[in-house]
């Protein structure tokens, strides 16, 4: 912590790694107990809470003067034909009102690819252009220790945002996230959020009830996508288990669509989630039930059950 109070203005930059960030988001929406989403504009103003308690500064002496989004995305017309063209522009609505500049990348056969890198070049040169005093890291993989080497060679003080946690995926299987060590040990500030927000860590004036959707800072949703590459981040989260009723529109080889109440946004399941009927027994138009659930694609349906074909008389 830094001994002399000084009024000099502390310009932050952020950088996140999209993929990494909405990971650990579905996590705390349906594998923690919180059950919500972490809200960016609550990350960015615990941020700078937190370097103006390490620094001895005000908050109002440390400002974020800029934030960039690094993921990958599919092509529009496969977005498209996922129904989630929609979703993908409501979210870049979400960080253009926070100020965040976005930066996609193609998705191809070989999945997400050079995002690392790219994240990497425009946080140095942004850096040497615009003298951050902190560039702030939300990511977790080692191969970002070049970076922050390379940062502090310039005096600028990194600060890592990382979190580890395991969960149980919808096969039973035990799956564990980590932030890189070696990253950590590299950063002036580095920050195990798991374990602040879990209160084995506390900072004094902040709590960790800011990093969430639904609290008096923030007051916004944000939707979810139908594949692993998925940029929602915000809120659009179910209580505990609710069951609901929506129409198939889609069917595919062991997949398949069905339509919520929220115009445009279909969910989608996989033939093992059907319990008192067989996948090839289905039609376009059956009326299912569901709990709303999530997978490694997304939000999806789970539970599912058959309540009536189209041609059978149905009275809800």
């Amino acid at each position: 912590m830094i001994g002399t109070k000084e009024r000099v203005l502390s310009r932050i930059g952020i950088f996140y790694d999209g993929n990494y960030f909405y990971h650990v988001s579905n996590y705390y929406c349906y594998g923690h107990a919180r059950k919500s989403r972490l809200s960016i504009p609550g990350i960015h103003e615990f941020i700078k809470r937190y370097i103006a308690l390490q620094e001895n500064t005000s908050p109002a002496f440390c400002q974020i003067v800029d934030c960039h989004y690094f993921r990958g995305r599919l092509p529009a017309l496969e977005a498209n034909e996922r129904q989630i063209l929609l979703n993908e522009r409501i979210f870049d609505d979400i960080l253009m009102r926070e100020g965040i500049v976005t930066h996609y990348l193609p998705i191809t056969r070989g999945g997400e690819k050079g995002v690392d890198v790219s994240l990497a070049l425009e946080a140095l040169e942004l850096t040497l252009f615009k003298k951050f005093n902190v560039v702030v890291l939300i990511a977790s993989d080692g191969d970002y220790i070049p970076l922050v080497r390379k940062l502090n060679s310039l005096g600028t003080r990194v600060m890592v945002l990382g979190w580890d946690f395991e969960y149980t995926d919808e096969n039973g299987n035990t799956r564990y996230t980590t932030t890189s060590s070696r990253l950590l040990n590299e950063a002036a500030y580095p920050l195990r959020m798991h374990d602040y927000i879990n209160g084995t860590v506390r900072f004094p004036d902040i709590s960790p009830d800011l990093l969430f959707v639904n609290n008096a800072h923030d007051n916004y949703q944000e939707p979810s996508e139908d594949y692993d590459d998925d940029p929602r981040q915000e809120q659009q989260r179910y209580p505990d288990p609710v069951r609901k009723r929506g129409r198939i529109v889609q069917l595919k080889g062991g997949y398949g669509f069905i339509s919520t109440d929220v115009p445009q946004k279909n969910l989608f399941f996989y033939t093992e989630q059907l319990r008192n009927c067989e996948f090839n027994e289905l039609m376009i138009g059956d009326l299912m039930e569901y709990e709303p659930g999530f997978n490694d694609r997304g939000e999806c349906c789970k539970n599912i059950d058959l309540i009536a074909h189209p041609e059978r008389d149905y009275r809800s």
